[in-house]
């Protein structure tokens, strides 16, 4: 009987390894279409071919009713002309534009003026002369003013808005330009309506204020110090390829010198349905949208495309290293040149990166960031089609040299090409991954992403679906190989050294007349679209008495919510106590990753619970500190148990927390060179005053004097505090509290945090300028006013509000200050509510622009801020972009129970969205205007600006308002 039952114990196993391994591409017709899918999917993908060529492929999941659709081309800045630098990027901005058929209200009449434009932009584009090329862009402003009283901007924007669209956007890469919309799913003829209309024939209108946002575009880049940090190791490591040879953004030169002609060039070369994909995941029958989809788009017409040709790199014999000096703080930047994604040693590039880091048990994550030799460091693999990076970076801590850096990067890819690393690593690694895949598998938008990197990367699906399986196969022999293969003495190295960059370059401001939007305005084909025939989704609103479980652990509170997809659990203990309590709280939460008990290190901690697929953290806000678990069902009794062993035998550790000082030290030092929290910094002090939430912190004496005893009593202590447990995963209630009741010890009391440190928003009497000093070509300014207390009867309003006003492409923010006057790449205003039920709203409205705009740009936001104007069409676009988000809005797993705890801070009982959805018809223009009056009109703003002082000067400020310069000490509290 004993060898029966091994016997038919190992036949079992083989056949579930065999069927494991059995990823096949099949071939099914359905409807009269044939499509391919690949056994074992989680994602049940089916792919179609056209007779045109185009790619369609549909990923069918019914949880929420919405589409994330794609419409990606296999093309991007890899074949942008070598002349024409930029251009595939342009192109993806001007296919917002409009046809023949929208975004004009007279085609016949602005059709010749775009000629005229056309002809005007080819003759500057071979004239070198500056004082003839200025006469001729006066032209070229001139005659655009004369061609745009035919436009209508911004109407596809409109168009996606009307029928309840989220994420309308569009990028462009090296090998993919991709145009992204998440549409209701009771909407999708009329989307597939526009995009086949989109790209029928897109016309290039309003081009020069459109070129002006790319320019502004192209100088955030030129502020960023990433970004020069990656085109440098880019055109480092590949010489001979246009990964290296040019940027996606392109040149200043090229930039300053467009020519629409070869804009359209390429839309026809590349733009053909054989070289272009659609994909969709959500809510939809495959049968249907694929008929939808060949009725739409079955006319194009394809046609051979170029492939990209290119000489092979010359190896590299030895490091190449590079230097880029600017404000932001000192960072090392390393790449290794791999194979492209074809290659059989791509699964294996992907494993080594994971080797050296996955954020927890990786040779970088244990060897340098867990014993703290270094503030940060990472590795991963960035494979492209022809070639491939292994790119590494890493930020010292006080003291360190760059160089020092680079030695400990290069000492662990040493260990990895000696195959000194725990072999086991490699099967926990699989285990996380396979982990990852069920998180990705989750969610419509995540599927549709996968898919359609897939396509425009060229990759076979089976392969992907495979992934786990093949990469489970890698021995630690195949990594070590590797290692030795292609990471030898020939990388390419960047310093970001902290300094003024010499001769930074600039995109200048041209002489550009606004043009006219016509926002008022409708195409008839945009009537049309709106009159289509659709039923839209019936809301689904919380209620909280049964969307959510309720049970006690002792004294605790549990709320609960079942997993019925997948596998995975979150479990959270939210602690009553927060830095507003206790400053020390939060450095308690950051120590622990360092610490050890007295039987495990810090580092066989990382390796327990990246072994099991599951992870814990603690972080600490200001209210609450909260511990978070989560991974794999299966693993819960074993992560929540080594969680429990881990707090309640945490062991002090000195020389840890004094690595630890040293990293925060070099980490609030990195922090002032960074212009984003400069402006956050500011932001908190025109919202609080001058002691506020964001420079409230642990001063450097505070800090230093700090004990390693102290944290661990905090730590041992946070159990004592009044919590809350919160479960999403697959254990039935009943069984979650049977568990947690043997492993977490709730005590019978709860102890009291102490007083909480209060801050009060601050009232302005009069405008005032805050200004923080940064070597910057933009200058970004923010207008910040704290209004009424929060009033839950006002939402309704100021949701209509936020998004007529300045909460998107099609707002009046964005029509005016980018689409009509060109001042800016980035800019919003938003009317923003609280969190808490005792605080009150705050005004928050921005604009990001060159500095020689810093007068427009702020007087034009000043215009917008007194005066709202008019539109009934827009308000109409607005009320129903708020009636569609919450007919097709699903609140679901662990986001109800955190809802449901949001609203309590609101001192809501129920879902307010139901309170929105039947007021929101009701919204008139006169109520827009009165809340418009009563809050912006004629009010003190505080400007919280971040500019450089050699380009934004003292006396353009203080026409705004009184001017204080704040110290970097000032803002951070240290």
């Amino acid at each position: 009987m004993k060898n029966k039952t091994l016997y038919l114990l190992l036949l079992f196993l083989a056949v579930n390894v065999f069927g494991q391994d059995k990823f096949e591409w099949k071939e099914v017709t359905e409807n009269g279409y044939t499509y391919k899918t690949v056994s074992n999917d989680p994602m049940k993908a089916r792919f179609y071919t056209l007779k045109n060529g185009l790619t369609v492929i549909l990923s069918p999941t019914p949880k929420d009713p919405r589409i994330q659709a794609y419409v990606a081309i296999k093309a991007g800045s890899k074949t942008d002309p070598a002349t024409n630098t930029g251009l595939a990027h342009y192109l993806e901005h001007m296919l917002f534009k409009g046809t023949d058929k929208y975004g004009s209200l007279d085609w016949a009449k602005e059709k010749p003026e775009l000629d005229k434009i056309d002809a005007l932009y080819e003759k500057y584009n071979k004239t070198t002369d500056e004082a003839k090329r200025k006469a001729i862009y006066h032209q070229i402003d001139s005659v655009s003013g004369v061609a745009s009283r035919y436009a209508i901007a911004n109407e596809y924007d409109k168009l996606m808005s009307s029928m309840g669209a989220q994420g309308t956007n569009a990028f462009t890469s090296f090998e993919q330009t991709v145009y992204t919309d998440d549409v209701p799913s009771s909407s999708i003829d009329k989307y597939l309506t526009v995009q086949s209309e989109r790209f029928r024939n897109p016309i290039l209108r309003i081009f020069h204020t459109e070129l002006e946002a790319v320019y502004e575009e192209k100088n955030r880049g030129l502020d960023s110090d990433d970004s020069q940090v990656f085109e440098t190791l880019f055109a480092n490591l590949f010489q001979k390829h246009n990964y290296g040879l040019q940027t996606t953004i392109g040149t200043v030169k090229d930039l300053k010198n467009p020519s629409l002609v070869k804009i359209r060039e390429y839309f026809n070369t590349y733009y053909v349905p054989n070289n272009m994909g659609i994909i969709m995941s959500g809510d939809f029958d495959p049968n249907a949208i694929i008929k939808k989809i060949d009725d739409n788009f079955g006319k194009m017409k394809g046609k051979p495309v170029p492939k990209y040709t290119f000489q092979q790199e010359t190896p590299l014999s030895a490091p190449i290293v590079k230097e880029i000096v600017g404000p932001d703080a000192e960072s090392l930047t390393m790449g290794f040149r791999l194979p492209g994604n074809k290659d059989k040693d791509v699964l294996i590039a992907d494993l080594v990166g994971q080797v050296l880091t996955n954020g927890k048990a990786g040779l970088l994550d244990l060897n340098l960031v867990k014993q703290q030799k270094l503030l940060s460091a990472s590795a991963f693999t960035y494979t492209l089609i022809d070639h491939g990076v292994l790119y590494l970076d890493a930020k010292p801590t006080t003291g360190q040299s760059l160089e020092s850096v680079k030695t400990l990067l290069l000492d662990q890819i040493d260990l990895l090409k000696k195959g000194n690393f725990d072999e086991s690593l490699l099967t926990s690694i699989v285990n996380n991954i396979k982990k990852g895949k069920i998180y990705e598998s989750e969610t419509y938008g995540s599927r549709a992403s996968s898919l359609m990197d897939s396509f425009t990367s060229e990759l076979n699906w089976r392969d992907q679906v495979a992934y786990v399986n093949d990469l489970s196969k890698i021995t630690k022999a195949d990594v070590v190989n590797f290692a030795n293969k292609y990471l030898g003495n020939n990388y390419v190295a960047v310093f970001k050294r902290k300094g003024e960059p010499e001769n930074r370059e600039k995109v200048e401001k041209p002489t550009i007349t606004a043009v006219e939007t016509n926002p008022d305005k409708q195409s008839a084909f945009v009537k049309m679209v709106d009159e289509m025939p659709n039923t839209p989704s019936s809301p689904v609103f919380l209620d909280y008495s049964k969307d959510l479980q309720k049970s006690k652990l002792g004294a605790a509170e549990v709320l609960y919510v079942p997993n019925k997809d997948n596998s995975i659990f979150r479990l959270s203990y939210r602690y009553k106590v927060g830095t507003l309590n206790d400053l020390k709280e939060s450095l308690a939460a950051g120590y622990i990753q360092f610490l050890g008990t007295d039987k495990m290190s810090a580092e066989q901690i990382s390796k327990e619970f990246y072994k099991i697929a599951c992870s814990f953290n603690i972080s600490s806000g200001e209210e609450y500190t909260t511990v978070s678990i989560e991974g794999l069902q299966d693993n819960f009794d074993k992560a929540v148990g080594l969680y429990e062993t881990i707090i309640n035998n945490v062991k002090p550790d000195d020389a840890a927390l004094a690595s630890l000082k040293a990293r925060i030290a070099k980490g609030r030092k990195d922090r002032k060179a960074n212009k984003g929290a400069i402006m956050q910094g500011l932001t908190s002090y025109a919202i609080y005053g001058k002691d506020n939430k964001f420079n409230y912190t642990l001063s450097e004496k505070d800090l230093n004097a700090t004990t390693a005893n102290e944290l661990v009593d905090r730590l041992k202590n946070l159990n004592n505090y009044e919590q809350t447990i919160i479960y999403y995963g697959p254990k039935p209630l009943n069984e979650l509290v049977s568990s947690l009741n043997t492993m977490h010890k709730v005590p019978a009391k709860f102890m009291a945090a102490s007083n909480k440190k209060d801050f009060k928003q601050v009232k302005l009497d009069k405008p005032q300028v805050l200004f923080a000093n940064y070597d910057m070509v933009q200058a970004e300014t923010r207008w910040i006013r704290n209004t009424d207390l929060y009033n839950a009867d006002k939402t309704t309003l100021i949701d209509v509000y936020n998004n007529y006003f300045g909460g998107g492409m099609g707002s009046i923010v964005f029509q005016t200050i980018r689409e009509s006057k060109a001042l800016a790449y980035s800019t919003y205003g938003y009317y923003m509510a609280p969190q808490k039920k005792n605080e009150d709203y705050t005004i928050l409205s921005y604009v990001g622009s060159q500095a020689d705009k810093f007068n427009e740009s702020t007087a034009a936001m000043n215009e917008l801020m007194t005066t709202l104007p008019n539109l009934d069409g827009n308000l109409s676009l607005a009320k129903n972009q708020v009636k569609k988000d919450i007919q097709t809005e699903r609140i679901t797993q662990d986001g109800i129970i955190y809802n449901y705890l949001r609203s309590k801070d609101l001192g809501l009982n129920d879902d307010i969205r139901k309170k929105i959805y039947t007021q929101v018809d009701n919204v008139k223009m006169a109520d827009l205007n009165t809340f418009h009056d009563q809050y912006f009109k004629a009010k003190p703003y505080t400007y919280a600006i971040v500019a450089s002082d050699k380009n934004v000067k003292m006396e353009q400020m203080k026409k705004l308002g009184d001017v204080k310069v704040l110290s970097l000490e000032e803002i951070f509290g240290y």
